[in-house]
């Protein structure tokens, strides 16, 4: 059952009442949507932003991550001044601002399969904004399991993906991806970098893709997958098939669904760590054992770990370097995620290089 709209809110929302395929009912049907955003980074702010423009009437955001300077120049919701608080926390207090007829619920909580399905339950469609595969799949199956239609997207350097899935008995996330990429082989923008205005591009059309689907109207993304490309002021539309077998996988699934390991499927954790090493063991190593640490990040990369006593070769110059690095020594290799360090690694291997070891999580967990 539709809700109906107040005076105040008619006088608002005029521009769209205008609209043909719009009009009263239409934003009758925004004011009653429940849409969950998940993650209020680069994608979550101008989804995020127009949604609550527009008038849906119930929006989740769930993120657990802080706000750190290095977000400010693309995720467009927050100042100097929300450095440190919890993204979704300060979302919804600047979104609140925009427009107070919108009702908004905040989970300022990692999703995990654990939660996934009792937040999903509340909501009609489910927004993904997040920048990992293992939240991905994660999302997938909780749609596919939940039967909620989910609005994808992906930005990479100067590219990025829109598509929409199980939709309408369409295609989901796994029949266009049934196996993650190998783990590190495709680095994500804290590792590569991101045009600052890609993600509006991007998350401006998954808003336009919620509209579409709440409204009715125009033809969703289902079935296709939209990949932009910023550089050139170009986009492309891919065909996506649905793959009952995928689809079946992951229904069968279900029961065991609070148990699956993401991580695990993705390879971002492995079921041994003999190249593996936290930050706590580094510290333990350290004192014990004279090791090599290779920081392979950027030299203006922060933060800085004096007591490591690291050699700093990007990992763009390490086949220039490899004269630096002890071929008996064991080796610490490090970076900001834990991402790059792990290319370093294959590459150091294929060159003949044996004892190296992975920072996992990277230099940012170590306090």
């Amino acid at each position: 059952m539709t809700q109906k709209l107040t005076d105040k809110e008619k006088y608002r929302y005029s521009r769209h009442l205008l609209l043909d395929k719009v009009g009263e009912v239409g934003q009758e049907k925004l004011k009653t949507a429940k849409v969950l955003v998940i993650g209020a980074g680069g994608l979550g702010c101008p989804v995020l932003q127009y949604l609550t423009a527009v008038g849906v009437g119930t929006i989740g955001i769930i993120d657990f991550d802080v706000v750190d300077e290095t977000n400010l120049q693309r995720q467009i919701l927050f100042t100097i001044n929300d450095i440190g608080k919890n993204k979704a926390i300060v979302a919804k207090e600047r979104l609140e601002q925009l427009n107070p007829f919108v009702k908004f619920e905040v989970y300022p909580e990692k999703l995990t399969p654990k939660n996934a399905l009792a937040i999903f339950k509340h909501y009609d469609i489910v927004v993904d904004g997040t920048d990992n595969f293992s939240t991905r799949y994660l999302v997938n199956d909780a749609c596919v399991i939940a039967g909620k239609p989910l609005v994808y997207g992906a930005i990479y350097k100067f590219e990025g993906q829109v598509s929409v899935f199980n939709f309408k008995g369409g295609p989901t996330y796994r029949c266009l991806f049934p196996e993650p990429p190998k783990a590190g082989s495709v680095p994500n923008c804290s590792d590569v970098g991101v045009i600052g205005v890609l993600p509006g591009l991007i998350g401006t059309q998954q808003a336009n893709e919620v509209l579409k689907i709440i409204l009715e109207i125009g033809a969703p993304l289902s079935g296709k997958l939209l990949i932009v490309d910023a550089l050139q002021s170009s986009s492309i539309s891919i065909k996506i098939n649905r793959s009952e077998e995928q689809v079946e996988k992951v229904l069968a699934s279900a029961t065991n669904f609070e148990n699956n390991d993401y991580e695990l499927f993705c390879g971002v954790k492995k079921t041994h760590h003999d190249n593996e090493i936290s930050a706590e063991e580094l510290k333990e190593l350290i004192k014990v054992q004279n090791i090599q640490i290779i920081d392979v990040r950027e030299e203006w990369e922060q933060p800085k770990v004096d007591e490591l006593n690291m050699i700093n070769i990007p990992l763009q110059t390490i086949s220039m370097n490899l004269d630096k690095i002890d071929k008996l020594q064991i080796k610490v290799i490090v970076c900001q995620h834990g991402v790059r360090s792990l290319r370093a690694i294959d590459y150091l291997q294929q060159n003949g290089f044996e004892n190296l070891i992975n920072l996992t999580g990277g230099i940012v967990t170590w306090k």
